[in-house]
Protein backbone atom coordinates (compact mmCIF):
# COMPACT_ATOMS: atom_id res chain seq x y z
CA UNK A 1 0.00 0.00 0.00
CA UNK A 2 1.27 3.42 -0.88
CA UNK A 3 1.61 5.49 2.28
CA UNK A 4 1.99 9.26 2.44
CA UNK A 5 2.34 9.90 6.15
CA UNK A 6 3.30 13.50 6.91
CA UNK A 7 2.13 17.04 6.66
CA UNK A 8 3.26 17.42 3.06
CA UNK A 9 0.65 14.90 1.97
CA UNK A 10 -1.99 16.49 4.14
CA UNK A 11 -1.57 19.89 2.59
CA UNK A 12 -2.96 18.40 -0.61
CA UNK A 13 -6.25 17.96 1.20
CA UNK A 14 -6.62 21.68 1.72
CA UNK A 15 -7.75 22.22 -1.85
CA UNK A 16 -11.07 20.63 -1.03
CA UNK A 17 -11.25 21.07 2.73
CA UNK A 18 -13.70 23.23 4.61
CA UNK A 19 -13.41 24.97 7.91
CA UNK A 20 -14.63 22.33 10.35
CA UNK A 21 -17.03 24.61 12.17
CA UNK A 22 -18.93 25.10 8.91
CA UNK A 23 -19.42 21.38 8.16
CA UNK A 24 -22.85 21.09 9.72
CA UNK A 25 -21.92 19.33 12.95
CA UNK A 26 -22.64 20.42 16.46
CA UNK A 27 -20.24 23.33 16.04
CA UNK A 28 -18.33 25.20 18.68
CA UNK A 29 -15.27 24.02 20.53
CA UNK A 30 -16.67 20.51 21.02
CA UNK A 31 -15.75 19.67 17.42
CA UNK A 32 -12.27 21.07 17.52
CA UNK A 33 -9.42 18.63 17.92
CA UNK A 34 -6.20 18.94 19.85
CA UNK A 35 -6.74 17.84 23.41
CA UNK A 36 -4.31 19.54 25.75
CA UNK A 37 -2.22 18.89 28.78
CA UNK A 38 -3.78 21.04 31.48
CA UNK A 39 -1.98 22.86 34.21
CA UNK A 40 -3.16 20.36 36.82
CA UNK A 41 -1.17 17.56 35.21
CA UNK A 42 -4.13 15.93 33.48
CA UNK A 43 -3.90 14.94 29.83
CA UNK A 44 -7.06 15.92 27.97
CA UNK A 45 -7.87 13.98 24.80
CA UNK A 46 -10.45 14.81 22.14
CA UNK A 47 -12.17 11.68 20.83
CA UNK A 48 -14.32 11.65 17.70
CA UNK A 49 -16.83 8.84 17.26
CA UNK A 50 -19.47 7.97 14.67
CA UNK A 51 -21.82 5.99 16.91
CA UNK A 52 -25.47 6.66 17.63
CA UNK A 53 -28.27 4.67 19.28
CA UNK A 54 -27.13 1.81 21.51
CA UNK A 55 -23.56 2.01 20.19
CA UNK A 56 -23.38 5.68 21.12
CA UNK A 57 -24.71 5.04 24.61
CA UNK A 58 -22.33 2.14 25.23
CA UNK A 59 -19.29 4.10 24.07
CA UNK A 60 -20.25 7.02 26.30
CA UNK A 61 -20.54 4.59 29.22
CA UNK A 62 -17.02 3.38 28.49
CA UNK A 63 -15.66 6.92 28.26
CA UNK A 64 -17.31 7.90 31.54
CA UNK A 65 -15.97 4.85 33.35
CA UNK A 66 -12.47 5.37 31.94
CA UNK A 67 -12.44 8.98 33.11
CA UNK A 68 -13.60 7.90 36.54
CA UNK A 69 -10.87 5.27 36.90
CA UNK A 70 -8.01 7.24 35.29
CA UNK A 71 -7.76 10.55 37.16
CA UNK A 72 -4.76 11.73 35.13
CA UNK A 73 -6.52 11.40 31.75
CA UNK A 74 -9.70 13.08 30.52
CA UNK A 75 -11.32 11.80 27.32
CA UNK A 76 -13.90 14.10 25.72
CA UNK A 77 -16.25 12.25 23.39
CA UNK A 78 -17.68 14.12 20.38
CA UNK A 79 -20.34 12.23 18.43
CA UNK A 80 -20.42 12.95 14.71
CA UNK A 81 -22.98 11.73 12.18
CA UNK A 82 -21.92 8.48 10.50
CA UNK A 83 -22.56 9.82 7.00
CA UNK A 84 -20.27 12.83 7.55
CA UNK A 85 -17.66 11.32 9.83
CA UNK A 86 -14.89 10.27 7.44
CA UNK A 87 -15.09 13.45 5.35
CA UNK A 88 -14.90 15.59 8.48
CA UNK A 89 -12.03 13.55 9.88
CA UNK A 90 -9.91 13.86 6.73
CA UNK A 91 -10.68 17.56 6.40
CA UNK A 92 -9.97 18.34 10.05
CA UNK A 93 -6.67 16.46 10.09
CA UNK A 94 -5.67 18.33 6.93
CA UNK A 95 -6.49 21.62 8.66
CA UNK A 96 -4.62 20.69 11.78
CA UNK A 97 -7.81 20.63 13.84
CA UNK A 98 -8.34 16.88 14.04
CA UNK A 99 -8.92 14.88 17.23
CA UNK A 100 -6.35 13.04 19.33
CA UNK A 101 -8.32 9.79 19.02
CA UNK A 102 -10.77 8.59 16.38
CA UNK A 103 -12.72 5.62 15.15
CA UNK A 104 -12.22 3.78 11.87
CA UNK A 105 -13.77 0.71 10.36
CA UNK A 106 -11.10 -1.78 9.33
CA UNK A 107 -12.43 -1.50 5.77
CA UNK A 108 -11.83 2.28 5.78
CA UNK A 109 -8.36 2.12 7.29
CA UNK A 110 -6.38 1.69 4.02
CA UNK A 111 -7.79 5.00 2.74
CA UNK A 112 -6.85 6.80 5.96
CA UNK A 113 -3.33 5.37 5.89
CA UNK A 114 -2.90 6.28 2.22
CA UNK A 115 -4.02 9.86 2.84
CA UNK A 116 -1.71 10.30 5.80
CA UNK A 117 -4.57 10.73 8.24
CA UNK A 118 -3.55 8.07 10.78
CA UNK A 119 -0.24 7.21 12.42
CA UNK A 120 1.28 3.88 13.40
CA UNK A 121 0.79 2.90 17.03
CA UNK A 122 3.74 0.70 17.93
CA UNK A 123 5.90 3.34 19.61
CA UNK A 124 3.29 4.57 22.14
CA UNK A 125 1.91 1.03 22.50
CA UNK A 126 5.33 -0.26 23.55
CA UNK A 127 5.80 2.64 25.95
CA UNK A 128 2.57 1.86 27.83
CA UNK A 129 2.93 -1.92 27.67
CA UNK A 130 0.17 -2.89 25.24
CA UNK A 131 0.34 -6.64 24.62
CA UNK A 132 -0.81 -7.28 21.05
CA UNK A 133 -0.97 -11.01 21.81
CA UNK A 134 -4.08 -10.36 23.93
CA UNK A 135 -6.06 -9.50 20.77
CA UNK A 136 -7.78 -11.85 18.35
CA UNK A 137 -5.05 -12.25 15.76
CA UNK A 138 -7.46 -12.39 12.81
CA UNK A 139 -8.78 -8.94 13.72
CA UNK A 140 -5.31 -7.63 14.48
CA UNK A 141 -3.84 -8.83 11.19
CA UNK A 142 -6.48 -6.82 9.34
CA UNK A 143 -5.12 -3.55 10.81
CA UNK A 144 -1.43 -4.41 10.46
CA UNK A 145 0.42 -3.05 7.42
CA UNK A 146 4.06 -3.87 6.66
CA UNK A 147 4.45 -5.18 10.19
CA UNK A 148 3.12 -2.03 11.85
CA UNK A 149 -0.13 -1.64 13.78
CA UNK A 150 -2.30 1.25 12.62
CA UNK A 151 -5.41 0.68 14.75
CA UNK A 152 -6.64 -1.03 17.90
CA UNK A 153 -9.57 -3.31 17.04
CA UNK A 154 -12.33 -3.17 19.63
CA UNK A 155 -14.72 -5.63 17.97
CA UNK A 156 -15.80 -7.44 14.89
CA UNK A 157 -19.34 -7.21 13.58
CA UNK A 158 -19.78 -10.14 11.19
CA UNK A 159 -22.58 -11.57 9.07
CA UNK A 160 -24.47 -14.24 11.05
CA UNK A 161 -27.80 -16.10 11.05
CA UNK A 162 -30.87 -15.44 13.21
CA UNK A 163 -33.84 -17.77 13.54
CA UNK A 164 -37.38 -17.67 14.91
CA UNK A 165 -37.57 -20.38 17.56
CA UNK A 166 -41.36 -20.63 17.55
CA UNK A 167 -41.62 -21.12 13.79
CA UNK A 168 -38.85 -23.72 13.72
CA UNK A 169 -40.41 -25.55 16.64
CA UNK A 170 -43.81 -25.61 14.88
CA UNK A 171 -42.33 -27.59 11.98
CA UNK A 172 -40.08 -29.83 14.06
CA UNK A 173 -36.82 -28.15 13.09
CA UNK A 174 -35.76 -26.88 16.52
CA UNK A 175 -33.62 -29.14 18.70
CA UNK A 176 -33.96 -29.54 22.45
CA UNK A 177 -30.94 -27.27 22.78
CA UNK A 178 -32.91 -24.47 21.12
CA UNK A 179 -30.87 -24.60 17.91
CA UNK A 180 -31.98 -25.36 14.33
CA UNK A 181 -31.89 -28.93 13.07
CA UNK A 182 -30.19 -29.26 9.71
CA UNK A 183 -27.07 -30.71 8.16
CA UNK A 184 -24.25 -28.22 7.76
CA UNK A 185 -23.79 -28.62 4.02
CA UNK A 186 -24.97 -27.14 0.72
CA UNK A 187 -27.70 -29.76 0.32
CA UNK A 188 -28.52 -29.80 4.02
CA UNK A 189 -29.28 -26.09 4.17
CA UNK A 190 -31.47 -26.22 1.04
CA UNK A 191 -33.36 -29.20 2.48
CA UNK A 192 -33.91 -27.19 5.68
CA UNK A 193 -35.33 -24.25 3.69
CA UNK A 194 -37.45 -26.55 1.54
CA UNK A 195 -39.02 -28.09 4.64
CA UNK A 196 -39.75 -24.65 6.04
CA UNK A 197 -41.41 -23.61 2.78
CA UNK A 198 -43.56 -26.75 2.65
CA UNK A 199 -44.67 -26.79 6.28
CA UNK A 200 -45.00 -23.14 7.28
CA UNK A 201 -48.07 -21.05 6.37
CA UNK A 202 -47.88 -19.48 2.91
CA UNK A 203 -47.53 -16.00 4.37
CA UNK A 204 -44.29 -16.97 6.15
CA UNK A 205 -40.99 -16.48 4.34
CA UNK A 206 -38.44 -19.26 4.92
CA UNK A 207 -35.46 -16.90 4.60
CA UNK A 208 -35.63 -13.11 4.96
CA UNK A 209 -32.85 -11.40 3.04
CA UNK A 210 -32.52 -8.12 1.23
CA UNK A 211 -32.83 -8.49 -2.56
CA UNK A 212 -29.94 -6.20 -3.50
CA UNK A 213 -26.58 -4.83 -2.40
CA UNK A 214 -25.19 -5.43 1.08
CA UNK A 215 -26.58 -8.61 2.59
CA UNK A 216 -26.82 -10.77 -0.57
CA UNK A 217 -23.26 -9.67 -1.33
CA UNK A 218 -22.19 -10.58 2.21
CA UNK A 219 -23.72 -14.03 1.76
CA UNK A 220 -21.93 -14.44 -1.58
CA UNK A 221 -18.64 -13.30 -0.05
CA UNK A 222 -19.09 -15.74 2.85
CA UNK A 223 -19.76 -18.68 0.53
CA UNK A 224 -16.97 -17.68 -1.84
CA UNK A 225 -14.64 -17.62 1.17
CA UNK A 226 -15.97 -20.97 2.43
CA UNK A 227 -14.98 -22.42 -0.94
CA UNK A 228 -11.46 -21.09 -0.42
CA UNK A 229 -11.79 -18.25 -2.91
CA UNK A 230 -9.05 -15.64 -2.99
CA UNK A 231 -9.80 -12.00 -2.50
CA UNK A 232 -11.01 -10.40 -5.74
CA UNK A 233 -7.72 -8.51 -6.17
CA UNK A 234 -4.11 -9.69 -6.35
CA UNK A 235 -1.57 -9.55 -3.54
CA UNK A 236 0.10 -6.50 -5.10
CA UNK A 237 -3.32 -4.79 -5.21
CA UNK A 238 -2.93 -4.01 -8.92
CA UNK A 239 -4.98 -6.67 -10.71
CA UNK A 240 -8.34 -8.40 -10.57
CA UNK A 241 -7.83 -11.89 -9.18
CA UNK A 242 -11.26 -13.50 -8.78
CA UNK A 243 -11.28 -17.28 -8.56
CA UNK A 244 -14.11 -17.35 -11.07
CA UNK A 245 -14.98 -21.02 -10.70
CA UNK A 246 -15.58 -20.57 -6.98
CA UNK A 247 -17.22 -17.18 -7.48
CA UNK A 248 -19.66 -18.70 -9.96
CA UNK A 249 -20.41 -21.62 -7.64
CA UNK A 250 -21.18 -19.30 -4.74
CA UNK A 251 -23.34 -17.05 -6.93
CA UNK A 252 -25.25 -20.02 -8.34
CA UNK A 253 -26.04 -21.18 -4.82
CA UNK A 254 -27.39 -17.79 -3.71
CA UNK A 255 -29.29 -17.36 -6.97
CA UNK A 256 -31.01 -20.70 -6.37
CA UNK A 257 -32.28 -19.48 -3.00
CA UNK A 258 -34.02 -16.62 -4.82
CA UNK A 259 -35.30 -18.51 -7.87
CA UNK A 260 -36.71 -21.42 -5.86
CA UNK A 261 -38.69 -19.08 -3.64
CA UNK A 262 -36.90 -19.54 -0.35
CA UNK A 263 -36.23 -15.79 -0.19
CA UNK A 264 -39.13 -13.41 -0.63
CA UNK A 265 -38.78 -11.33 -3.79
CA UNK A 266 -39.24 -7.56 -3.63
CA UNK A 267 -39.25 -7.64 0.15
CA UNK A 268 -39.65 -3.97 1.14
CA UNK A 269 -38.23 -4.49 4.64
CA UNK A 270 -36.66 -7.86 5.42
CA UNK A 271 -35.82 -6.74 8.97
CA UNK A 272 -39.49 -6.06 9.65
CA UNK A 273 -40.40 -9.34 7.98
CA UNK A 274 -38.29 -11.26 10.48
CA UNK A 275 -39.11 -9.06 13.46
CA UNK A 276 -42.86 -9.42 12.92
CA UNK A 277 -42.67 -13.22 12.96
CA UNK A 278 -43.35 -13.78 9.27
CA UNK A 279 -39.88 -15.13 8.40
CA UNK A 280 -38.23 -18.23 9.81
CA UNK A 281 -34.60 -17.19 9.44
CA UNK A 282 -32.60 -14.18 8.32
CA UNK A 283 -28.96 -13.28 7.84
CA UNK A 284 -27.41 -9.91 8.58
CA UNK A 285 -24.83 -8.34 10.85
CA UNK A 286 -24.61 -8.88 14.61
CA UNK A 287 -25.82 -5.32 15.15
CA UNK A 288 -29.39 -6.65 14.81
CA UNK A 289 -29.12 -8.60 18.07
CA UNK A 290 -30.08 -5.59 20.17
CA UNK A 291 -33.06 -4.86 17.93
CA UNK A 292 -34.48 -8.36 18.34
CA UNK A 293 -33.85 -8.27 22.10
CA UNK A 294 -35.92 -5.10 22.37
CA UNK A 295 -38.84 -6.70 20.51
CA UNK A 296 -41.41 -7.78 23.09
CA UNK A 297 -42.23 -11.48 23.11
CA UNK A 298 -39.84 -12.33 20.26
CA UNK A 299 -38.32 -15.79 20.65
CA UNK A 300 -35.20 -15.86 18.50
CA UNK A 301 -31.77 -17.41 18.38
CA UNK A 302 -28.45 -16.44 16.86
CA UNK A 303 -25.66 -18.54 15.38
CA UNK A 304 -22.83 -18.44 12.84
CA UNK A 305 -23.98 -18.75 9.25
CA UNK A 306 -24.01 -22.44 8.24
CA UNK A 307 -20.87 -24.13 6.97
CA UNK A 308 -22.31 -24.69 3.52
CA UNK A 309 -19.03 -25.43 1.76
CA UNK A 310 -15.50 -26.53 2.69
CA UNK A 311 -14.52 -24.26 5.57
CA UNK A 312 -16.10 -21.90 8.06
CA UNK A 313 -15.93 -18.30 6.87
CA UNK A 314 -18.08 -15.21 6.77
CA UNK A 315 -18.09 -11.53 5.90
CA UNK A 316 -17.27 -9.02 8.62
CA UNK A 317 -15.83 -5.65 9.51
CA UNK A 318 -14.45 -4.15 12.73
CA UNK A 319 -14.61 -0.92 14.66
CA UNK A 320 -11.11 0.23 15.59
CA UNK A 321 -9.55 3.07 17.55
CA UNK A 322 -7.01 5.17 15.65
CA UNK A 323 -4.59 7.98 16.45
CA UNK A 324 -4.98 10.65 13.77
CA UNK A 325 -1.95 12.73 12.80
CA UNK A 326 -1.71 15.90 14.90
CA UNK A 327 0.42 19.00 14.62
CA UNK A 328 2.48 18.45 17.74
CA UNK A 329 2.36 14.64 18.05
CA UNK A 330 2.58 15.11 21.81
CA UNK A 331 4.11 11.90 23.28
CA UNK A 332 2.10 12.28 26.50
CA UNK A 333 -1.18 12.44 24.59
CA UNK A 334 -0.23 9.52 22.35
CA UNK A 335 0.61 7.34 25.35
CA UNK A 336 -2.61 8.34 27.11
CA UNK A 337 -4.57 7.57 23.94
CA UNK A 338 -3.07 4.08 23.77
CA UNK A 339 -3.94 3.46 27.41
CA UNK A 340 -7.52 4.42 26.60
CA UNK A 341 -7.73 2.31 23.42
CA UNK A 342 -6.39 -0.81 25.11
CA UNK A 343 -8.69 -0.24 28.09
CA UNK A 344 -11.76 -0.02 25.81
CA UNK A 345 -10.82 -3.33 24.18
CA UNK A 346 -10.23 -4.88 27.60
CA UNK A 347 -13.74 -3.84 28.66
CA UNK A 348 -15.44 -5.26 25.60
CA UNK A 349 -18.21 -6.75 27.71
CA UNK A 350 -19.76 -3.27 27.74
CA UNK A 351 -19.32 -2.77 24.01
CA UNK A 352 -20.78 -6.24 23.36
CA UNK A 353 -24.19 -5.08 24.59
CA UNK A 354 -24.87 -3.83 21.06
CA UNK A 355 -24.17 -7.30 19.66
CA UNK A 356 -20.53 -6.88 18.62
CA UNK A 357 -17.92 -9.56 19.32
CA UNK A 358 -15.13 -8.23 21.58
CA UNK A 359 -11.62 -8.11 20.09
CA UNK A 360 -9.92 -9.66 23.12
CA UNK A 361 -10.61 -13.39 23.66
CA UNK A 362 -10.19 -12.92 27.44
CA UNK A 363 -13.34 -10.78 27.49
CA UNK A 364 -15.36 -13.78 26.32
CA UNK A 365 -14.52 -15.47 29.63
CA UNK A 366 -15.79 -12.63 31.80
CA UNK A 367 -18.99 -13.42 33.63
CA UNK A 368 -20.50 -10.09 32.60
CA UNK A 369 -20.07 -11.11 28.97
CA UNK A 370 -21.36 -14.65 29.55
CA UNK A 371 -24.44 -13.21 31.22
CA UNK A 372 -25.37 -11.41 27.99
CA UNK A 373 -27.74 -13.69 26.04
CA UNK A 374 -27.00 -14.82 22.46
CA UNK A 375 -23.48 -13.31 22.19
CA UNK A 376 -21.62 -16.46 23.17
CA UNK A 377 -23.56 -18.39 20.52
CA UNK A 378 -21.67 -16.62 17.75
CA UNK A 379 -18.49 -15.31 19.43
CA UNK A 380 -16.39 -17.96 17.66
CA UNK A 381 -17.05 -16.23 14.34
CA UNK A 382 -14.38 -13.60 15.09
CA UNK A 383 -11.65 -15.99 14.01
CA UNK A 384 -13.24 -16.90 10.66
CA UNK A 385 -14.15 -13.44 9.35
CA UNK A 386 -12.62 -13.05 5.90
CA UNK A 387 -11.41 -9.46 5.53
CA UNK A 388 -10.60 -7.80 2.23
CA UNK A 389 -7.02 -7.14 1.30
CA UNK A 390 -5.79 -3.71 2.34
CA UNK A 391 -6.67 -1.79 -0.80
CA UNK A 392 -7.87 1.81 -1.05
CA UNK A 393 -10.26 0.64 -3.79
CA UNK A 394 -12.28 -1.88 -1.76
CA UNK A 395 -15.39 0.25 -1.31
CA UNK A 396 -15.38 1.34 -4.95
CA UNK A 397 -15.00 -2.29 -6.05
CA UNK A 398 -17.88 -3.33 -3.83
CA UNK A 399 -20.26 -0.64 -5.09
CA UNK A 400 -19.30 -0.38 -8.76
CA UNK A 401 -18.39 -3.99 -9.53
CA UNK A 402 -19.71 -6.52 -7.01
CA UNK A 403 -23.07 -4.93 -6.17
CA UNK A 404 -23.68 -3.86 -9.75
CA UNK A 405 -23.38 -7.28 -11.37
CA UNK A 406 -24.34 -9.64 -8.54
CA UNK A 407 -27.63 -7.76 -8.19
CA UNK A 408 -28.40 -8.88 -11.76
CA UNK A 409 -27.83 -12.49 -10.71
CA UNK A 410 -30.26 -12.33 -7.79
CA UNK A 411 -33.02 -11.08 -10.15
CA UNK A 412 -32.13 -13.79 -12.69
CA UNK A 413 -31.30 -11.19 -15.35
CA UNK A 414 -27.73 -12.39 -15.71
CA UNK A 415 -26.06 -15.77 -15.29
CA UNK A 416 -23.40 -16.09 -12.59
CA UNK A 417 -20.77 -16.73 -15.27
CA UNK A 418 -21.72 -13.55 -17.15
CA UNK A 419 -21.76 -11.55 -13.93
CA UNK A 420 -18.35 -12.75 -12.79
CA UNK A 421 -16.83 -11.93 -16.20
CA UNK A 422 -18.23 -8.41 -16.05
CA UNK A 423 -17.27 -8.06 -12.41
CA UNK A 424 -13.68 -9.04 -13.18
CA UNK A 425 -13.45 -6.51 -16.00
CA UNK A 426 -14.95 -3.77 -13.82
CA UNK A 427 -12.50 -4.50 -10.99
CA UNK A 428 -9.57 -4.35 -13.39
CA UNK A 429 -10.77 -1.01 -14.72
CA UNK A 430 -11.09 0.42 -11.18
CA UNK A 431 -7.61 -0.78 -10.23
CA UNK A 432 -6.14 0.69 -13.42
CA UNK A 433 -7.59 4.16 -12.90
Amino acid sequence: MKKKIGWLALTLLLSFSLVLSGCGGSGGSSEQGGGDSSGDGKVTLSFWTLFDGGDGENMQTLVDEFNKTHPDIVVKNTKLAWGEYYTKLVTAVGNGTGPDIGISHTSRLPDLINQGVVTELDTPATEVGVDWNTYNQNLLNAVTVDGQHYAVPIDTHPFIMYYNKKLLKDVGLLGEDGKPLFEQSADGFVTFLKTLKEKLPAKVTPFALNNTNDDPFRLWWALYSQLGGNDVISDDLKSAAIDKEKGIQAAEYVQKLFTEGYIKKNDPDFYKNFQSGTAAIMMTGVWATGTWEATKGFEFGAMPIPKIFDQEATWGDSHTIILPLTQDEDPAKRKAAMIFADWVAENGQVWAKAGHIPSKPSVLEKQEYKDLPYRSDYAEVASVVKFNKQSTKNWQIRDEAAFKFLNEVWTNKMTPAEALDKMEAAIQKILSE
